[in-house]
Parts: structure tokens; C-alpha cells; sequence
């Protein structure tokens, strides 16, 4: 495993289009990870050499009309692309960590083209089977392609968290996207946890209280193993 701490390349954007020339990388980034409620989202994509949209960057800083357009344009010209989740309840029962791996390790399997190399945002990641990888810090605002990923998880993710906010209008998930913000807190605090809410966090920011759960309305999901990576 490669790790690479701090930026070297400069380009357009100032996102690299590959760490190195010839090689078919996917680059591999979640969204949700911080949050309250929902499921942890990932993507990975791969990009052409010749790649480029002049708003690509990370997620974090594009709006999201932005990242709309990105969206689109990016699932129209990658060469590869594939979202996937790991639900709350599975969060729950291995962590957000592990988890998260997980989402990247089932967007990668269901790319139609298979990568010879992944480009991991963050500083570590749970090894996937036969395909080297290089934990790259901060790497969505470095190449493009996890920049793209960036904006695939998080722009899927936030479609999934305003459809289930119909159903649960009370936590304001349209808005707040299940982050940990005053006001979903209070409204944790004041309706209880829905069933979408990752029991496992600390839903009300003080480490003691215990919001009552209010999953039996929805119904429960049935339990079942721990997942596979596939």
C-alpha cells in the first residue's frame, strides 16, 4: 500500500488525472459518514486520462446545483462508475469505519470495467481482493477521479435522504442530510430515533441520553448476519 500524505501535482483544477500514466485506476470516496441517520454511500469511477469539467473538485465545495451538473456529466463520460451503500443497521452492527470500506468494496465489484489499481480517499482502507490500492489524504480535492467518486457518493446519497425525508418530514433530512446539526438533535431529542437512525452514534450529542426509538411504527428490519464484502 502507497500512502500519500500531501500534494504534488498541479494541474487544471489542481486535480491529477492518475497517479501513474497507462494504468486503469479507479478512484474510490464515501459521503454520510459523519452522519446520524441513513446509510454510509460510496463510489468508485474511472476516468479517462483526458478527463475534465472545469467545476470538478470535492464535493464539499461545489454546491449542490453544481454538483448536479457534475453528476450528470460524470455518469455520462467515465469510463466506469458504480455507487453502492452499507444501511444504518449494518453500520450498527460492524461501525461506520468498517462500513464505510464495505460501500467501497461493493461500488468497485459492480464497475464494468475492472481497475488495476484503486485511489482511496482518507488514510487507510480494508485491502480489496487481487487489486493494490494507495490511501491518498485528502485525495478529492488531488485527483480527479476520487473527485468524481466524491461527487457521485454524495450526490446519491442526498437523493436517497430527501425521498426517506417524506416519510420522516419531522428530522429535516432534505435540509440537513442526517449530519448532527441543533436541530436534528433536538428533534432526535423531541420524536425519539426513527428506524433509519444508526443506534451505534451518539445521537444527542451528551453521551448519556438515550432517545427512544420509535422504529417500531416503520417496523423493524429483520436481523441477519453480518454482511459480506459483496
Amino acid at each position: 500500500m502507497l500512502s500519500i500524505a500531501s500534494g504534488y501535482f498541479f494541474c487544471f483544477a489542481m486535480l491529477f488525472p492518475f497517479l501513474l500514466p497507462n494504468r486503469v485506476e479507479a478512484g474510490c470516496d464515501e459521503a454520510g459518514r459523519g452522519c446520524l441517520a441513513g446509510p454510509v454511500f460510496a463510489a468508485a469511477v474511472i476516468l479517462a486520462p483526458d478527463f475534465f469539467h472545469p467545476l470538478l473538485n470535492d464535493s464539499k465545495q461545489v454546491n449542490e446545483k453544481n454538483r448536479g451538473v457534475l453528476r450528470h456529466f460524470i455518469e455520462e463520460h467515465a469510463l466506469a462508475w458504480a455507487v453502492a451503500s452499507v444501511s444504518a443497521e449494518d453500520i450498527d452492527k460492524i461501525n461506520i469505519l468498517k462500513a464505510s470500506f464495505l460501500a467501497m468494496h461493493r461500488a468497485v465489484v459492480q464497475l464494468k470495467v475492472t481497475p488495476e489499481f484503486l485511489l482511496i480517499d482518507g488514510n487507510r482502507f480494508t485491502p480489496y481482493p487481487n487489486i493494490p490500492h494507495a490511501c491518498v489524504v485528502k485525495g478529492d480535492a488531488k485527483f480527479a477521479s476520487i473527485a468524481a467518486a466524491s461527487i457521485l457518493a454524495k450526490t446519491h446519497r442526498d437523493e436517497y435522504m430527501k425521498k426517506i425525508a417524506i416519510e420522516f418530514p419531522q428530522y429535516s433530512w432534505a435540509e440537513n442530510k442526517a449530519y448532527p446539526t441543533v436541530a436534528h438533535r433536538a428533534a432526535i431529542a423531541r420524536y425519539g430515533a426513527a428506524i433509519h437512525h444508526r443506534k451505534s452514534f451518539d445521537l444527542l450529542g451528551d453521551k448519556k441520553l438515550q432517545p427512544k426509538s420509535t422504529s417500531k411504527k416503520r417496523g423493524r428490519k429483520k436481523a441477519d448476519d453480518t454482511p459480506s464484502l459483496f
